[in-house]
């Protein structure tokens, strides 16, 4: 899995500006590869750190809600009074990655940050893991390998919420404003497109904030 695809360019999605500080980007250790996301992150120029409270989700320029389970990390944001900090950055139009069970925590049922409603394990249980070439809009022209583990799809979703992807006409990869989720696992394989993408915006948040002469985070 690891060692397909294309790489973006190390800095693609951080700031160009000498000495402007890098972009920092939380991934939510509640459950799940956190730590590969992060290493990926790393690898784009992010200064990635693993956020487990809610003072952790503070000054962010972005945020992943990685995979797992969605059960767990749903009763463990509660757990740790996580609800409230990510609504607010939410709120702040900064940018949001949910990939897998993430997916789902970001939908209507759960954190409402995605006017859609996932299908859980939608392709089958673990015995139905496989991989797929994506075309996924916005992260250029050559497929994407993407790795389905128990993975979701969008059963429904608002006029507001773009699809980027599909599988057997089902979304896999959708975006609504700065929230951007996909059913399978990107930290998995060497590509880091979807990773740039939600950089990319973050660098654009980041440069609004700053013509407008207000901070971020």
């Amino acid at each position: 899995m690891r060692g397909s695809g294309p790489k973006p360019d190390r800095d693609s999605g951080a700031p160009g500006v000498a000495g402007e500080p890098r972009l920092r980007v939380g991934v939510l250790a509640s459950q799940g590869d956190f730590a590969a996301h992060a290493a990926m992150l790393d690898d784009l120029g992010a200064e990635a750190t693993e956020a487990r409270t809610a003072a952790g989700l503070a000054g962010l320029d972005a945020l992943v809600i990685p995979g797992g389970e969605s059960t767990t990390i749903t009763k463990a944001i509660e757990r740790d009074g996580l609800e409230r900090a990510i609504r607010a950055h939410a709120d702040a139009g900064l940018p949001i990655l949910g990939t897998c069970a993430g997916m789902i925590v970001c939908d209507r049922e759960h954190l409402g940050l995605l006017d859609a409603s996932c299908r859980r394990n939608a392709f089958g249980r673990q015995l139905a893991s496989f991989e797929a070439d994506l075309e996924i809009d916005g992260i250029g022209p050559e497929p994407m390998r993407a790795v389905f583990i128990r993975a979701p799809w969008v059963e429904e979703h608002g006029e507001a919420v773009e699809v980027l992807a599909r599988v057997d006409g089902h979304p896999v990869v959708v975006r609504e404003g700065a929230v951007l989720a996909c059913s399978f696992h990107p930290e998995l394989t060497d590509d880091s497109r979807l990773h740039a993408l939600l950089m990319a915006l973050a660098t654009g948040v980041r440069e609004r904030a700053a013509s407008s002469g207000r901070s971020t985070g």
